[in-house]
């Protein structure tokens, strides 16, 4: 499997053949190939039209990009157990899934088994993919048996056959703000058990780590909303309020476009870090030239301002392009530089110790990276309870934390007293969050 990009320039080093798709960009763009396209090869090193056209004009275009990742290596995966049997894509019956299933949730040979929820995932992108193709007529019937089922407003949707039954309705892994903080002191800055500095403690980027942990357990941020921020997106603290309003983009939103709140703190702490480990970074990559050998650049031009920030660059070929920043997709705004006094500096907020944009995905490592100190320094003491902390966990913790906030205020409200929640009032609340709470005009 791979994927399409734009911008990566196309060496013949290796293959001199490659000379003629200089232009590959732009015969990728004629046939209707946007960037960020999956393109599965089988075991006869040959692309079938038919999936190309289901990735390129389909429902699979319209999901998030997280989703038609996944899903992507989902077909992967279930083509390579065709393939075994001899099988293309297409050729696939209800006995070919049936026995799937068997041996990715039964069967001892497999090894890890998935769960209900993953067996579901999988469900559901092959639904999508064999109802197309069923719809278009490139296949007889779908190899996923669905059935009616009556809801209780009186309608019917159609399930699968095979939908599992051990999914659960909820997976919240939330923490107290006060075990978090010690999680943050211990696992990103380097505190040891009694949380004072550790003199052993060799960590990197102390202070980018902590600011994006920081940010999202503020805001409720997903990881991929927070990792994919641009320094324009990052709220301006203005004094006086406790918490300020962003927005996430729509093209790295899960569904859509939304606002999000995030309090003075954790911007102070993101705008540090801007302030002294970015500028560093920055100042590092243009010294060592690395900005200049980034091939797929683009240099922003021009900012619009209003109801819908747009932005206007050219790329290194001199070509002129637009478009609102909300429309502006994880990999576009990687390349995404501007001038300061004549040299290059990303607009992406996250950077690497060597001041390039860091992906959203290499956050897990991060947190990963820090669960793995937190368990070893109270190894002992058992003061944590072990599990792993990730992003996930920032976001429900943010949830918990605003419920519990909401009940005290509803409390207080009855009792006729001012409400304090973990040392704030409800005045830190934005008004639009406190009328939902029965506070504010």
């Amino acid at each position: 499997m791979y994927w399409t990009a734009r911008g990566q320039g196309v060496s013949s080093r290796l293959v001199p053949a490659l000379d003629g798709w200089a232009d590959l960009d732009q015969r990728e763009a004629a046939a209707g190939i946007d960037a960020g396209q999956p393109i599965l090869i089988d075991p006869q090193s040959r692309i079938d039209p038919v999936l190309a056209r289901f990735f390129r004009r389909s429902r699979f275009c319209w999901l998030a990009e997280g989703t038609r990742a996944a899903y992507a290596k989902d077909y992967r995966l279930f083509f390579s157990f065709l393939a075994g049997r001899g099988k293309c894509w297409h050729e696939a019956d209800p006995d070919d899934l049936l026995d799937w299933e068997a041996w990715r949730r039964r069967d001892p040979l497999a090894g890890r088994w998935i769960s209900g929820s993953k067996w579901q995932r999988e469900l559901a992108a092959l639904r999508l993919l064999y109802e197309w193709a069923e719809k278009t007529g490139h296949i007889g019937a779908s190899p996923v048996l669905v059935h009616a089922v009556r809801l209780r407003d009186g309608t019917t949707v159609q399930v699968a056959d095979q939908a599992p039954r051990d999914v659960r309705s909820a997976d919240v892994k939330w923490l107290t703000p006060r075990t978090y903080r010690l999680w943050r002191d211990v696992g990103l800055l380097g505190y040891d058990a009694a949380q004072q500095p550790d003199g052993s403690w060799r960590g990197r980027n102390d202070a980018r780590n902590a600011a994006f942990a920081d940010l999202l357990f503020s805001s409720g941020l997903r990881l991929r909303e927070g990792g994919c921020l641009l320094t324009a997106e990052v709220p301006e603290v203005t004094g006086g309020q406790g918490y300020y309003e962003g927005t996430v983009a729509g093209a790295v939103a899960k569904r859509r476009e939304r606002m999000f709140y995030a309090s003075a703190a954790a911007l102070a702490r993101v705008a540090a870090y801007v302030a002294t480990t970015r500028a560093e970074a920055v100042r590092r990559a243009r010294r060592h030239g690395a900005y200049d050998r980034l091939a797929g650049k683009l240099i922003v031009t021009r900012t619009g301002n209003g109801t819908r920030r747009t932005l206007a660059w050219r790329d290194e070929q001199g070509r002129a392009g637009e478009a609102p920043l909300g429309a502006i997709g994880a990999a576009e705004r990687m390349r995404l530089f501007t001038r300061s006094e004549a040299e290059l500096e990303p607009l992406w907020l996250w950077l690497t110790e060597g001041g390039t944009p860091m992906a959203y995905a290499s956050w897990e490592k991060v947190f990963a990276a820090a669960d793995a100190r937190v368990a070893a320094v109270f190894a002992a003491a058992s003061r944590l309870d072990g599990k792993a902390r990730t992003a996930v966990t920032c976001r429900h913790a943010h949830a918990a934390a605003f419920v519990r906030a909401a009940h005290a205020s509803r409390v207080a409200s009855r009792a006729g007293s001012p409400v304090r929640a973990h040392g704030r009032g409800t005045q830190a609340f934005p008004a639009r969050l406190r009328r939902s709470v029965g506070h504010g005009p």
